[in-house]
């Protein structure tokens, strides 16, 4: 379930990207032709940004398709890998995602109680929700974390029970 889930959100976030590239688009033609603009499309633009960065993190990692440091990575073994993905996921990943998600709540209730809004004038108001997206964008990817640790549990298990490793040591050491 939290695989689907993720990559609805995969697909959401795609969609809010393609609204951005146009609105960006619309905005430099309106500037640099018609010498016209508006703060509130440039807020909106910022706005777009962080829903597709936030919110492409979780669907990142469930596609595998994060930033490492490969020059490493790719010359490890299929069990090393699993390993490192796990104690990745549950001692990096997840442990951070939880304390964005402890720290962010608090951050995004003073934003609701202030009714934060922008400070140019011209600017878009309701800008609490955005700030919103911190803490749950966090949580998405604590869950994903979660789930591909479990996953990669499981396929270790799996490979350990059908001698996928070479031999029985290999199983059990780092």
């Amino acid at each position: 379930m939290i695989d689907k889930s993720i990559k609805y959100l995969g697909y959401f976030t795609a969609f809010i990207l393609g609204f951005l590239v146009l609105l960006v688009v619309y905005d430099a033609s309106a500037r640099y032709i018609f010498s016209s603009g508006s703060v509130a499309l440039q807020e909106l633009e910022w706005h777009l940004f962080d829903v597709v960065v936030l919110f492409g993190i979780a669907y990142t990692l469930r596609e595998n398709a994060h930033v490492r440091v490969d020059i490493f990575y790719a010359s490890y073994s299929k069990k090393k890998k699993t390993i490192i993905n796990i104690i990745s996921s549950l001692f990096f990943v997840l442990p951070f995602s939880c304390m964005i998600v402890y720290i962010g709540i608090d951050f995004v209730a003073l934003s609701f109680a202030q009714n934060e809004a922008s400070s140019n004038p011209g600017g878009l108001e309701y800008r609490f929700l955005v700030k919103s997206l911190l803490p749950i964008s966090f949580a998405f990817l604590a869950l994903v974390a979660i789930n591909e640790a479990y996953k990669d549990i499981q396929s270790l298990r799996d490979a350990t029970k059908s001698n996928e490793f070479k031999d029985y040591n290999e199983a059990i050491e780092l």
